[in-house]
Order: structure tokens, then C-alpha cells, then sequence
């Protein structure tokens, strides 16, 4: 019987993680287009054609890195809480 729980967990887990990484994976896309856009939108209105886009999408990068580390360790707190909350409530 503890196999099988064994295999759910772990079927849980991965799960979880495909998850993450799919929503990392999202976020990152999100904030690279906007950057462009953004960039395109300045180089319009100021006319210089690709200053701003180049900049603005060189610079989302360390935005890029950060948002996935914060996101990435809150799912992670998160996976951690809800397992000891499972935990504290089979020992009861």
C-alpha cells in the first residue's frame, strides 16, 4: 500500500514541477514580447528606429531572471506548506 502512495506522490510531484516550469516558461514569453513591443512603440514615437527596442529587450533579461526566481521559489514554499499541511493532518 505504501508503494502506491509512493507512486502518487511522486506522480503529484512531477506534475507540480511540470507545472512551474511551464508557468516559468509563460512568464518569461510575457515579458520578453512586452519588452519588445514597448521598445517598437518608443522607437514610433521618438523615430529611433531600433535604439529603444534593442535596449529595452537587452534590459527585460535580469527582469526576466528575477520574476523566474521569485515565481519558482514561491511555488516551491508553497509545495512545501501544502506537503507539512498533509502531514500534520495524517498524524492526527
Amino acid at each position: 500500500m505504501s508503494q502506491k502512495s509512493s507512486k502518487s506522490a511522486q506522480k503529484a510531484l512531477n506534475l507540480t514541477l511540470a507545472a512551474v516550469t511551464s508557468l516559468v516558461g509563460c512568464v518569461t514569453v510575457v515579458i520578453t514580447i512586452g519588452a519588445l513591443l514597448l521598445g517598437l512603440w518608443l522607437d514610433a514615437q521618438f523615430g529611433t528606429r531600433p535604439r529603444y527596442t534593442v535596449v529595452i529587450t537587452i534590459a527585460s533579461l535580469p527582469v526576466t531572471l528575477i520574476v523566474m526566481f521569485v515565481v519558482t521559489r514561491w511555488t516551491t514554499s508553497r509545495m512545501l506548506l501544502g506537503g507539512d499541511t498533509e502531514k500534520k493532518n495524517s498524524e492526527e
